[in-house]
């Protein structure tokens, strides 16, 4: 195989020298003289990137020294893997690794998870013919190989950015994506769809589906399962075993062996040969007799049992056909059973059993991995802190301190955690309290009747969710019979309409940056709220999140839940102290004006404060109140906001249905909108914010401070000093505004605050 590296923009190393635009110069003379870098965005393989993909990487970033990398080069899409030889795809996956550890330390994201699955995901572009064949991961955490070689290569630097490529696979972003890897466990699920579909259609072309260890632990992997065995429609099922548990009992216990017997085992398992053996042996004992079917059955299992490790015949009995193990490192194994089983016309459902090892990034790397995450919450608050050791305090830091302290005064609190990844400072709890910790990963489901268990048992139960992910045990909704009989979801039945005393923490609450709308903690106040027996509060610093923990430790009677954002806590010198039990149903005045009335809930709260200061800057009198409590609401102060102010703008960060909902129900019904009172919801818009820093996506939902001081201008009548306020947080609807201020009445896309003849200065 020839290189030509001068002939693929990506694998310039050349130095830059001009002015990025359309064209790029360079002066190194064996690279073309000139570059069109708007090509980049238009590649014939990554159909919809161009209308995903709103910009290129910073030139800092596409223009890194690097070492080279000949053969990547020049392979834009997996077709040109094709023609490589073995030799070649192994130093094809060694240059991928290298590219990866280039570009993703740069981005301090940890991709230990893609490094382990580079030769796998070369494997499975050489054998298969995506986007022809649809090829489904489970978790985005995976993909990033996948990303560089379907045409993405340049833009990896932009990943998790705003307008750049997304963390996970993305069916807008590229045509290799054929479904979208969010939480987990959909992609069989997923893909057995479109195997049946293909099957109706009367196509032919193969589905794969790539799991990994995490995604075992959610039952939607199991039902999927069962049912592609019951059809048996042809789909082949990955397993990316990077050998990793819960249970550290057992991740040191004995691993599942790669050798050169289980090897040949696996070859021999794949191929056509012993397939058609193996279905002509079952055709001649159903001949035979029934009885002598059954026999020749359980020995088939038990010998197919002895060949492969602790655990392969459960897939047997789901429907799948077993192959495994596999080293998932050497490309020969994994070729040839793949190529086996791309081979066979009719198989059925396939699970390979693929053995990888995750290189492990350096300490160093893996602390700026962590740090940059908590970091990204401060723009929540807009405020950096750090203590003198250089960590970066956290809200759950403060959420463990406080479990612990409770913990130490009350042996009957235990903490269940849920999941894909356990926060590290959950680790400070589960030292202290070993006996009185449970992880069960992503089993969230699990996790809510499990609470609600330990609850009747006369203990008391913190059930520790991400918001997004407890909306999987929430609207797990299941079709029984043609009658549509419905079950009940854990949350409902198990614990509400029950009044069992599960407290549930709900982290990562609101706009979670990087992670996009995937993780993003939108709705929980709306599902929660509307719940008849529960207690919902949201905390608006560390003191409430302390104070919410001694709050929710003391109730007996109904569930309670609280939330609280992902990112570094309100103030730096934070100290350590126990929390007081707040009064159900009481919010407080935080500062008291009297044009207008701003009612916090959770983190925006600190977002009102800022509004207050702006607008106190132009003489406006602003109350801001701190409401905590969602259900039940404070009646009291309600009424005081309403009758004292002639505005009341309710701000949270959830979804519409939620806080502002349970306000304007109270006061529409007790009268309070019959006068002169205006009432506004600040909330989430009604459309999923992509990835991007917290800051920009703050800015993007209108729920800066900023935003709320232009919604109160704008409810004042002082439109044109509304204008600056909104037009500084969102600097590209700058040209916009130019541009259609002499149109008539315009507004503003985020805010609704009319522009109409406003003089705008560029």
């Amino acid at each position: 195989m020839g290189t030509a590296p001068t002939q693929c923009p990506s694998g310039i190393t050349a130095n830059f020298q001009a002015k990025f635009d359309n064209r790029t110069e360079f002066s190194c003379s064996s690279f073309p003289s000139t570059l069109n870098l708007s090509k980049l965005n238009s590649h014939p393989t990554s159909k919809g990137l161009v209308n995903k993909i709103g910009s290129l990487p910073d030139i800092d970033d596409l223009f890194w020294e690097k070492v080279p990398t000949p053969i990547l080069d020049v392979v834009e899409n997996p077709t040109h893997l094709k023609s490589l030889s073995i030799k070649e795809l192994k130093l094809l996956a060694d240059e991928i690794r290298l590219e990866l550890s280039s570009t993703m330390s740069k981005t301090q994201r940890s991709f230990k998870a893609s490094l382990a699955a580079v030769e796998l995901t070369v494997a499975l572009h050489y054998v298969f013919h995506a986007p022809v064949d649809k090829i489904l991961w489970d978790a985005g955490e995976q993909t990033y190989a996948h990303k560089i070689l379907t045409g993405r290569r340049i833009l990896m630097p932009t990943l998790r950015r705003k307008n750049g490529l997304s963390g996970y696979t993305s069916r807008t972003e590229s045509e290799y994506d054929p479904f979208g890897a969010g939480h987990g466990c959909n992609s069989i699920s997923a893909g057995l769809g479109m195997a049946v579909a293909r099957d109706i259609e009367g196509k032919r072309d193969r589905v794969v589906t790539v799991i990994n260890n995490t995604t075992t632990m959610a039952g939607q992997v199991y039902e999927a399962m069962s049912n592609a065995g019951y059809l048996d429609s042809n789909l082949v099922v990955i397993l990316n075993d990077s050998r990793h548990s819960l249970h550290p009992k057992i991740e040191e216990g004995p691993k599942t062996s790669i050798n050169a017997l289980s090897s040949t085992l696996s070859r021999l398992q794949s191929s056509k040969s012993f397939r058609k053996f193996r279905e002509a042996a079952k055709d001649v004992t159903k001949r035979i007799g029934m009885g002598m079917h059954e026999l020749a059955a359980k020995v088939d299992e038990y010998a197919r049992g002895m060949m492969g490790p602790l655990g392969s015949t459960l897939f047997e009995e789901l429907g799948l056909y077993y192959i495994g193990p596999v080293d998932g490192h050497k490309l020969e194994d994994l070729i040839c059973v793949l190529q086996e089983v791309a081979s066979l016309d009719s198989m059925g459902p396939v699970l390979i059993h693929v053995i990888t090892e995750e290189n492990q990034c350096s300490e160093d790397n893996q602390k700026k991995v962590t740090v940059e995450k908590q970091l990204e919450g401060l723009s929540l608050n807009d405020i950096y802190s750090f203590s003198n050791d250089g960590h970066c305090r956290t809200y759950s830091d403060c959420l463990v301190e406080a479990l612990v302290m409770e913990a130490e005064k009350e042996k009957d609190i235990v903490v269940v955690h849920a999941g894909i990844e356990m926060d590290p400072s959950l680790k400070l709890f589960r030292e202290r309290f070993s006996d009185r910790f449970f992880d069960v990963g992503m089993a969230e489901q699990h996790a809510v009747t499990f609470s609600a268990g330990l609850s009747c048992g006369g203990l008391k139960p913190f059930c520790i969710i991400p918001s997004a992910f407890l909306q999987r045990a929430y609207d797990q909704v299941l079709f029984l019979s043609p009658s549509l009989c419905v079950h009940q979801a854990p949350v409902v039945h198990d614990v509400d309409r029950q009044r069992i005393p599960v407290r549930f923490v709900i982290t990562s609450a609101g706009l979670v940056g990087s992670d996009g709308p995937l993780q993003c903690g939108a709705f929980d106040i709306t599902f929660m709220s509307c719940l008849p027996n529960m207690i919902v509060m949201a905390a608006s610093d560390e003191d409430e999140l302390v104070d919410m923990v001694a709050t929710a430790a003391r109730i007996d009677d109904r569930p309670v839940c609280f939330r609280y954002p992902r990112g570094a806590l309100v103030r730096t010198d934070y100290p350590i102290h126990g929390g007081s039990a707040l009064e159900i149903g009481t919010g407080k005045v935080l500062v008291e004006g009297k044009d207008v009335a701003l009612l916090g809930y959770g983190a925006m709260v600190q977002n009102c404060l800022k509004a207050q200061a702006l607008l106190s800057k132009l003489g406006i009198n602003v109350t801001v109140a701190d409401a905590r409590f969602c259900k039940p609401l404070d009646i009291k102060l309600l009424r005081w906001l309403c009758s004292n102010h002639d505005i009341l703008i309710t701000v949270e960060e959830g979804s519409v249905g939620g806080f502002g909902s349970h306000v304007v129900q109270f006061i529409a019904l007790d009268g309070q909108l019959d006068g002169r009172l205006k009432w506004r919801p600040i909330v989430l818009p009604d459309n999923y914010i992509e990835h991007a820093s917290p800051k920009e996506q703050l800015a993007l939902a209108g729920l800066t401070g900023h935003h709320i001081a232009a919604t109160t201008l704008s409810l004042l009548g002082r439109t044109r000093e509304a204008f600056p306020y909104w037009i500084d947080d969102v600097p590209e609807e700058r040209e916009k505004a130019k541009q259609r201020v002499n149109s008539g009445i315009e507004y503003c896309s985020i805010l609704m605050i009319p522009v109409t003849c406003i003089d705008v200065e560029v």
